[in-house]
């Protein structure tokens, strides 16, 4: 089994995808840790160093590489799902997830986050918000293909995710 889980930065993909991963017995892979391992060089370093068509490109490889393993639990990183056919190949390769939590929570976590997140450095709470709202709204078509949708939750729980999945395996078969 593979499970993607997608959504815009800050959504709880990581913390999430460990926590079910663990639940289900499987192995979690941080797409944007993969890609740093593999190039050693850290993705905004890519971004900056090679271009953002050169990282999608590599986002690309990575993730066809990963939809072969087994028993995986992948966070993506917030973009992958829009370039190339990425919702299409993790939607013929597993389950996906969309995880939408509201802008609010979104914005909250972002501007608390330790991670370095080039594209929001320096934004008030407004910018940030209403550039939240314009990426949703570029984004949200890629993130609402996914298989499973959980939408306004602040803090998502695994057992949750864990049921949800049961329930789509079943209603598939």
């Amino acid at each position: 089994m593979r499970i993607f889980l997608t959504g815009y930065m800050g959504c709880g993909k990581s913390t999430t995808g460990r926590k079910v991963a663990a639940l289900m017995g499987m192995n979690f892979i941080d797409l944007d840790k993969y890609i740093e391992e593999r190039y050693f060089k850290s993705v905004p370093d890519l971004f900056a160093l090679e271009g953002e068509q050169s990282f999608r490109e590599k986002e690309r490889q990575a993730l066809q590489e990963v939809a072969q393993f087994e028993d995986i639990v992948v966070g993506t990183g917030g973009g992958a799902p829009c370039f190339f056919d990425n919702m299409k190949l993790m939607n013929d390769a597993g389950i996906t997830i969309y995880l939408a939590p509201d802008i609010e929570t979104l914005t909250s976590r972002l501007l608390k986050s330790k991670t370095d997140r080039p594209l929001i450095v320096g934004k008030s709470t407004e910018e940030l918000q209403q550039f939240i709202r314009h990426a949703l709204e570029v984004r949200g078509p890629f993130y609402e293909q996914s298989k499973i949708i959980i939408r306004g939750k602040n803090d998502i729980q695994p057992e949750e995710v864990f049921m949800l999945i049961n329930e789509y395996v079943k209603n598939r078969n």
